[in-house]
């Protein structure tokens, strides 16, 4: 596979052994994950979690990168209670799981966590990012919600919302070179429809020889030769939304 010694797809992916610097909340009818910077801000940024849920440590690893950035941020339970999928899950039965967790209905979660950002936390610019099927869940935001400011979609699964390209905000995509799951002739359609659709500033990256997950992936140790590429996606994200937040 390309450059792997050692793939890590998304149903693997290596987890970091993190515990997490901020603490959970209880936000209205949603348990979220927030960190906080020491200084104050009203700058913030709403991660949206891949299938393996909202307390995967990846994913807190990266929220508290954008903590250590200047920003708030916030990883809510976009399954509200849902498990998250697990490894060990039989993937037969993933489309079926798949349906009640749908990646463009998690507007009502997003306006709660909105309101909280907002009254308990000072935000008034707040972006978005999200992994997979947070990435999907970015473009569905993207396109339809006028309270963020920006988006980062990193390998969201593009196919749940083919013909869709009107972005209301500045939108970054992240996809790897080799992802098995959104596979390159999708990222080119996507390009080309957002070239000939969005009015606002967005940009399409693929990064060379990058499987699915490569972002919040613990790759490194295994795979050396990604590490450039993982660090590039990781800086690219934060300085997408300096410059937008």
């Amino acid at each position: 596979m390309a450059n792997e010694s050692r793939p890590c797809p998304c149903d693997i992916g290596d987890r970091f052994d993190y515990g997490g610097r901020g603490q959970e909340v209880q936000v209205e009818h949603i348990k979220a994950y927030v960190c906080k910077p020491s200084a104050c801000t009203d700058r913030a940024v709403i991660v949206i979690h891949d299938i393996f849920g909202w307390q995967l440590p990846n994913t807190r690893y990266i929220a508290d990168m954008l903590t250590a950035n200047g920003y708030i941020a916030i990883c809510p339970d976009c399954f509200v209670g849902q498990e998250a999928w697990k490894p060990s899950n039989d993937w037969a039965s993933f489309d079926d799981w798949l349906k009640t967790r749908e990646a463009g209905k998690i507007d009502k979660e997003i306006d709660v966590v909105l309101k909280y950002l907002r009254d308990q936390c000072g935000a008034k610019k707040i972006g978005v990012i999200g992994f997979c099927w947070g990435g999907a869940a970015v473009q569905h935001l993207m396109l339809k919600n006028p309270h963020l400011k920006t988006g980062v979609s990193l390998y969201g699964v593009i196919r749940h919302f083919e013909d869709r390209y009107s972005l209301l905000h500045p939108t970054f995509f992240i996809f790897g070179e080799k992802d098995d799951i959104v596979p390159l002739e999708q990222v080119t359609l996507l390009e080309q429809k957002l070239k000939q659709n969005c009015k606002v500033d967005y940009e399409v990256k693929i990064y060379p020889g990058q499987t699915h997950g490569f972002v919040h992936r613990k790759r490194e140790d295994i795979n050396p030769q990604d590490k450039p590429y993982i660090e590039e996606g990781r800086k690219d994200m934060i300085n997408w939304l300096n410059k937008y937040l």
